[in-house]
């Protein structure tokens, strides 16, 4: 073959290093976030906090050309401030026979706000020293911390106290074991490289006694093996009576009987009458399935908005949270060492290279809160009535509607919308909550998925126990309403929300 040259002429798309890096910070989560801050600062030394910065005017930002943005990156130029405290979000309760809802069918669904702990600063208290600040720093003891303080408490012997400490190590965030005793010697032997038999039978009988220990503590319930056992321990201090001995034995055999609130079965297979069931169930739901629930770390459950929606007029005020905006600046000393140096030796490229980056990522996080604010209020402008009226008044939405109106794009949008929150009259959600298909009613209009789900909890919430509503009855109710729905649709959007059927729901 003879060798021959040849031109060609292209177009392709090359995203810039400082576009990559936009892009990469506007799908971050706030925590992930000041992550990302954190190793920077420690990477750049031009880049420092800013801890008297103010606030970037971002309804300036809109208006600057790029030519004035790569004025305001002069050193000394910050990032964010100090504002409100984080809120919080309470935890579900228990049900089914793997401690989720078998006490109940509706537990909380995923669709609904997350609702705030009460915040100092929320309500317009700025005393950061006072009691409720101080509590707030106080770290939550966590389960095991807990069950060690009982154990230096107790006159065990060495061998005792260090199998109870080893089963306190194997609890997980529930209290319950993390595996059988035999999986638990089998972790252990390996560790201590023990090969005989005969010690790891030994051993096996040592955490057998160390769990009688560790059962016999606070909280009760805690070193089960299961939901059964962990109900089983806290029923064992109740006054002996018949309805303790039928709730011990639903416990040990007969927890799936409950969870379908089978009465008749139940009482079949106790041999107990309804009455004595009825009483038994409700020493069972008195209990706790999840022991290790009251320890779990507070910071954990916390999330903090990305933006605060407030009542202003007659309309909606849309801002950013101060508190989440990182506090950055080009640091003064190393910048004017940099200028006063140029034309010198080459080593200084290098330098003005970490200069330029510590100032494209100030940049960045400036356009990414900037994004953030405007498709927020794109979404509050479309969603004014669920402002006003809460999750029945919401309109459908996608996520082309914002990006047309922003001219951005749709993925840009979906990155913007992922793992944002924003707080509102009606608590804290994900900026994904607004955004909702569309069903048809008679009217000829169309009503957001959204909306309808709150009207399936509206039915359910109302329904009567001893008859609750099956799919075909919500979906004649919502037809009723003029939203055309078709059954397995209200189931889709039922299990959605984590309500349970019909026959689960239905009271004993």
């Amino acid at each position: 073959m003879k060798p021959t040259l040849q031109v060609r002429l292209s177009q392709h798309l090359a995203l810039t290093p400082q576009l990559q890096q936009s892009i990469r910070l506007l799908q971050l989560s706030t925590l992930e976030l000041h992550q990302e801050v954190e190793q920077m600062l420690e990477q750049n030394p031009f880049l420092e906090p800013e801890e008297d910065a103010t606030p970037f005017d971002y309804s300036a930002a809109e208006k600057t050309t790029p030519s004035q943005r790569e004025e305001q990156d002069a050193p000394g130029s910050a990032v964010g401030e100090g504002g409100d405290e984080p809120s919080g979000m309470d935890s579900a309760d228990f049900g089914t026979t793997e401690r989720d809802d078998w006490e109940n069918g509706t537990e909380r669904d995923d669709f609904d706000g997350i609702r705030e702990l009460p915040s100092g600063n929320a309500a317009g208290n700025g005393d950061e020293d006072g009691p409720d600040a101080q509590d707030r720093n106080t770290p939550t003891p966590t389960l095991q911390d807990h069950l060690r303080t009982q154990l230096s408490g107790m006159r065990l012997s060495p061998t005792d106290a260090a199998a109870v400490q080893v089963l306190i190590e194997s609890l997980d965030d529930d209290g319950y074991l993390d595996g059988t005793l035999e999986e638990i010697v089998e972790r252990l032997a390996d560790a201590l490289g023990l090969t005989d038999d005969e010690a790891r039978e030994d051993l096996l009988g040592q955490l057998r006694c160390g769990l009688k220990w560790l059962q016999s503590m606070e909280p009760a319930g805690v070193g089960a093996a299961n939901l059964g056992d962990c109900l089983a321990l806290q029923l064992r201090d109740t006054p002996a009576c018949p309805a303790r001995e039928c709730a011990l034995t639903i416990c040990r055999q007969h927890l799936e009987l409950l969870a379908r609130r089978d009465l008749k079965k139940l009482a079949s297979a106790t041999g107990a009458d309804e009455a004595t069931v009825k009483a038994a169930q409700a020493l069972i739901v008195a209990c706790e399935p999840k022991p290790g629930r009251p320890f779990a770390r507070a910071e954990n459950l916390i999330v903090v908005p990305d933006v605060i929606v407030m009542k202003s007029g007659r309309g909606w005020k849309v801002m950013l949270n101060p508190d989440v905006m990182p506090k950055l600046r080009v640091s003064d000393v190393y910048a004017q060492a940099v200028r006063g140096q140029r034309g010198g030796a080459s080593g200084n490229a290098g330098l003005s290279a970490r200069l330029q980056e510590a100032r494209w990522f100030i940049r960045n996080i400036q356009q990414r809160f900037d994004t953030i604010l405007r498709v927020s209020q794109a979404i509050v402008e479309r969603q004014k009535n669920f402002f006003t009226h809460g999750e029945i008044a919401m309109k459908p939405l996608v996520l082309r509607e914002i990006a047309d109106e922003l001219g951005l794009h749709e993925s840009t949008i979906s990155r913007v919308t992922t793992a944002k929150y924003m707080n509102t009259p009606f608590g804290t959600f994900e900026l994904k909550y607004f955004f909702g298909s569309s069903l048809n009613t008679d009217a000829g209009g169309n009503a957001s998925s959204t909306a309808v789900r709150a009207l399936i909890k509206q039915f359910v919430a109302a329904e009567n126990t001893a008859k609750p509503l099956s799919d075909s009855q919500i979906a004649d109710m919502l037809e009723e309403q003029g939203i055309q729905v078709a059954r397995r649709t209200v189931a889709k959007y039922r299990e959605a929300l984590k309500i349970a059927p019909a026959n689960l729901r239905k009271a004993m």
